[in-house]
């Protein structure tokens, strides 16, 4: 089982496209983060247009991407230096970011809303 106190969480900060798999994905990591993909920890790529999430995790003994397309709105990228191509984000960050949360007010951006 993976000990999430030792996970870190690393964001491209550069579009990614979403047709790139696996292969693709460990090599972004590698290279853009200097990070072993055998790690455990997150790699988390997003597209241009900024509402479509990959995210590449080590699972003991397998790769596994988690992929997030959202039917309206966006993701808000987190602040971050113009020349950096990834940073490292905290839990928080992860969670408010795939949440739907303004990463500075802490208000919900719009979203996809279900009627009934």
């Amino acid at each position: 089982m993976t000990n999430f106190s030792d996970v870190r969480i690393f964001f491209c900060t550069t579009p990614t496209r979403m047709n790139y798999s696996f292969d693709h994905l460990m090599g972004q990591a590698e290279a853009i983060f200097n990070q072993d993909p055998l790690s455990g920890h997150l790699f988390l790529f997003l597209n241009r247009s900024r509402d479509r999430v990959k995210i590449l995790f080590w699972d003991r003994d397998g790769f596994c991407i988690f992929y997030k397309r959202l039917e309206a709105g966006t993701f808000q990228l987190p602040e971050f230096e113009s020349d950096q191509q990834g940073i490292e984000l905290t839990y928080s960050q992860l969670t408010n970011l795939l949440g739907g949360l303004d990463l500075k007010s802490g208000r919900r951006r719009r979203r996809y809303r279900r009627v009934r």
